[in-house]
Parts: C-alpha cells; structure tokens; sequence
C-alpha cells in the first residue's frame, strides 16, 4: 500500500485525468469513479487532494459511507 505525503496526496485533486484521493482517519480513499465527485469537488465546498477527516466528522452521513471506494494508501506526516 503507498504512503502518501500531504503534498503528494494534493496532486491527486480530479482535474483534467487525475485521480480524485481523499484522505480519511490516515487511509487514502479512490472517490474517482464517484459521479458526487465531479471535476475533483464534492458538494462545492471539498475538494479532492486533501485530508477530510474533520469535514466528515460534521458531514450529514457517515463515514461508513467510503467503504464502497478502494483504499489506495495511508497518509504518511512528512
């Protein structure tokens, strides 16, 4: 499984032919194949390419919600 750092997890934003990765409590999700995650953005207000462990915390549905995306990694501190 690859380890990703912050930074490289931020190349991954779904523009253009990018893979659209999201991070959750250290695991590194593939939301690509997600119509919901269009153009690398979720609902206007997250993006692709970044941690969103605590914008989940708050999100109206649970975080079991990403168990139908594949982990591709964990994130790594740099």
């Amino acid at each position: 499984m690859k380890n990703f750092t912050r930074k490289e997890l931020a190349r991954y934003n779904g523009k253009g032919k990018v893979p659209a990765l999201i991070a959750y409590n250290g695991k590194v999700y593939d939301v690509s194949r997600s119509f919901l995650w269009k153009d690398g953005t979720h609902q206007v207000i997250h993006n692709a390419g970044e941690d969103l462990t605590d914008d989940l915390e708050k999100a109206p549905h649970g975080a079991d919600l990403l168990n139908k995306f594949p982990v591709v990694g964990k994130i790594h501190e740099d």
